[in-house]
């Protein structure tokens, strides 16, 4: 049987992820697991779209004779979609044993359609319990969504779970400004809701990227950390950058547990 466009797609981005997350067990010392969408990892991480993801730079901060670290993110994922693909999500849970640490960060597909023939990766909006029942054309069957908030909750339950340490990031910004200053997302207030409701750890990424990209100007902003494609994916400046905030932050939280597998 023929594959349609839209199978083959998914199976060629599932494939990129199972080759670039190489899953190699050790017990001797903790992983870093790493999910979420194309703003964490673009393509296969290595900058061949022109595009780079946060994710790709993480490694560089860290001691990794004492932590390893995987980023399992995939491009064109929402917290929905990568939460319930078996072959996503449950493949990177295997792998998480007491002692490490889950970070993640989902809202930029979130927003899209939740039923669509090219997707169908949209969730609810906000961080309620409610949900819709609806027919996934894709799956081809009932699938009930719920909203944002939810799957980061179930993220965080799943990694508790596991005696591991799960970190909420907020969604790093887009390049869009009001003025002089940077529009801001309620995905951002969603996943610090979720995040203190599952008495998770949680990283305001897009806060600390703000205050860096409202410093320095919108004209600086365009040209050192966004190419010409799109203003949501970082260049390899724009990605170094938000890793570079991101370690900070967890240099200066010994609570989240990471601080001590940094490079001084």
């Amino acid at each position: 049987m023929i594959m349609t466009r839209n199978r083959m797609i998914k199976a060629f981005v599932v494939l990129c992820f199972i080759m670039t997350c190489g899953f190699i067990a050790e017990q001797d010392r903790p992983t870093l697991f790493v999910i979420g969408d194309s703003t964490v990892k673009s393509g296969r991480g290595d900058g061949s779209d022109g595009q780079w993801g946060w994710g790709s730079f993480i490694g560089d901060h860290l001691d990794t004779s004492a932590i390893r670290m995987e980023n399992c993110a995939l491009g064109g994922t929402s917290s929905r979609t990568f939460y319930n693909n078996p072959k996503l999500w449950q493949q990177v849970l295997d792998h998480v044993k007491p002692g490490d640490y889950v970070i993640m960060q989902f809202g930029h597909n979130d927003a899209s359609p939740i039923v669509d023939t090219l997707r169908a990766r949209g969730t609810i909006k906000g961080n309620g319990e409610g949900y819709k029942e609806v027919y996934n054309p894709l799956l081809k069957q009932k699938e009930m969504v719920y909203s944002y908030g939810f799957y980061l909750r179930r993220f965080v339950k799943n990694v508790q779970d596991k005696g591991a340490t799960a970190i909420v990031c907020s969604p790093i910004p887009r390049h869009a400004w009001d003025g002089e200053k940077v529009k801001r997302s309620d995905y951002a207030t969603w996943a610090e809701e979720a995040a203190q409701q599952a008495a998770a750890c949680f990283v305001p990424l897009q806060d600390l990227v703000i205050d860096h990209y409202e410093q320095v100007g919108k004209v600086v902003v365009a040209a050192k950390y966004f190419g010409p494609k799109d203003g949501t994916h970082t260049t390899q400046a724009g990605a170094q950058l938000n890793a570079t905030l991101l370690v900070g932050y967890l240099a200066d939280s010994p609570r989240l547990g990471l601080h001590k597998f940094l490079k001084r």
